[in-house]
Formats: C-alpha cells, structure tokens, sequence
C-alpha cells in the first residue's frame, strides 16, 4: 500500500467529498471547509479544512457562529497533516477543547484475515433492531464508561433509513453482551470505517476484538471496498498493527460546546 496515495484518497473520498450520515443531517462545502450538520445526537462538525494562515481564524470565528445559531456543540476534526501546523493552537485559543488523540490507520481489506476465531461458549450476533442496538449501548457504557446513547441512536437512525451503511454486531456469552462492534461503509468510495470494538473488562485478552474485526472486514471484502479504516486508540493500535493496518496520521477531536450545552 503506498501510504502517500492512500492518505489522499482518504482526504478526497471521506473528507472533501463527504455524505451525509443520517437523516437531518446535511454536508455543507463553505469556502475552505467541509461541515456537518445534524439532529443534536448525531455528529456535528468540520471534516475537512483547507485553511491558510491569513483567514483561519476567520473561518474558525464563523464555524462557531454557525453551529452555535443551531445550538449545537461540535467537533473539529484535525488530522496530523492538516493546514496551517498552529491549527490546533488557534482551536484551543477560540475555545475548543481537545480530546485524546488517535491515529488514522487503514488496511488492504483484501489482505486482512477475516476467519472469525472466538472463545468457548462465545457467539456473534448482528444487530437489526432496537433490543440489538440497546445491548450495543449496554456494552459501550461498561467497556468505555460515560453515555454512549447518542451512539444508539445514531445506529437506530441508520438501520431504519439506511441499512446498507452500516453493520452491528454483538459478541454474545450465553445472554450476556461482553463486546460490540459496527462496520460504516461509504458506497461509491473506497473505504469502510471500523467503530467502536469495545469489549467489557472480564473478556479483554481473549480475541474478541480481532474476531470482531475480521467479522467486519469479510462484510467490507463483500460489499467491495478497498479498505478498511480506523481511529485507533492506543490501547488497539498494537493490535491492528500486528493484523496489517498502517499508520498514516494521526487525527484529534477538537469540540467546542456552546455555553449552556
């Protein structure tokens, strides 16, 4: 994989030329940026910027007016490479907070392993519906901490009005949920985005987490696209790097929260 290459292709098909995710949400191309906006429990923010040192505060300034006018908060997302190289800076002094760091790691899908190996008494599940999508929620909040219910409902909204971009699955131990899973795919680009692949703490270090990721690669192998992408934490960046995905950048939330959010 030339990673050059692929890092373009990723800015172009799912930055530049994003779509919008869900219902109520638009893509919006204004000037240098590319932004989202949507109901307050889906993803509202910046997908791409191509900001020069001249006008970037400018077009911070107006961002902000922006989702503020809709009251939302929302996040700007800065990759490594991203221009001017004081972006981050000129985010944190207009008032963004920034969240932990992650890296941008894609893989040859066709490359990957996809053979599902799970441990005794384990069995996959796929999600289709709300009882499916709470479990989800369930495990996030026991393997992530914190409220992950707008992640639920992102997923019910996608499952009802677009069902073939995206694929849930729950890693199941008798009626118990111990880890989930949900694979994006992007028609008409190359990529599909692996999420969360969050696993409670007594079933960590059994496989789970590579078991999900092959399940979701042989989905992305069928549905024809190229790769397979994550924002890696660093507690499964060894992981991924192990199974063949790639470092290209890194890439860090920036969230700006309206007084009174």
């Amino acid at each position: 994989m030339d990673h050059t290459a692929t890092l373009a292709l990723f800015d172009r098909q799912m930055r530049c030329e994003a779509r919008s995710d869900g219902p109520g949400s638009r893509v919006e191309h204004t000037g240098p940026v590319v932004r989202l906006t949507g109901p307050a429990h889906a993803w509202n923010g910046i997908l791409w910027s191509g900001l020069d040192e001249a006008g970037a505060d400018a077009v911070i300034a107006e961002q902000i007016r922006h989702f503020t006018a809709h009251g939302r908060a929302f996040e700007w997302k800065v990759y490594g490479h991203d221009r001017p190289a004081d972006l981050p800076q000129r985010l944190l002094a207009a008032g963004f907070a920034a969240e932990a760091q992650e890296t941008l790691m894609v893989a040859d899908a066709a490359a990957l392993p996809t053979a599902v190996e799970l441990p005794d008494g384990v069995e996959l599940v796929p999600v289709t519906d709300a009882a499916g999508v709470r479990l989800v929620t369930e495990v996030h909040d026991r393997a992530f901490g914190g409220d992950s219910s707008h992640i639920g409902r992102q997923l019910l909204d996608r499952l009802a009005n677009t069902p073939d971009t995206v694929a849930a699955v729950l890693a199941m131990a008798g009626d118990e949920p111990v880890s989930a899973a949900r694979l994006e795919l992007y028609p008409g680009t190359d990529f599909a985005g692996l999420w969360g692949g969050g696993t409670v703490e007594p079933w960590r270090g059994k496989g789970l987490y590579r078991a999900l990721v092959a399940f979701r690669t042989r989905i992305a192998v069928e549905r024809g696209h190229r790769f397979v992408q994550v924002d890696a934490a660093d507690t499964s960046r060894p992981i991924l790097a192990r199974l063949g995905f790639a470092a290209l950048t890194t890439t860090t939330p920036y969230v700006y929260a309206p007084e009174g959010l």
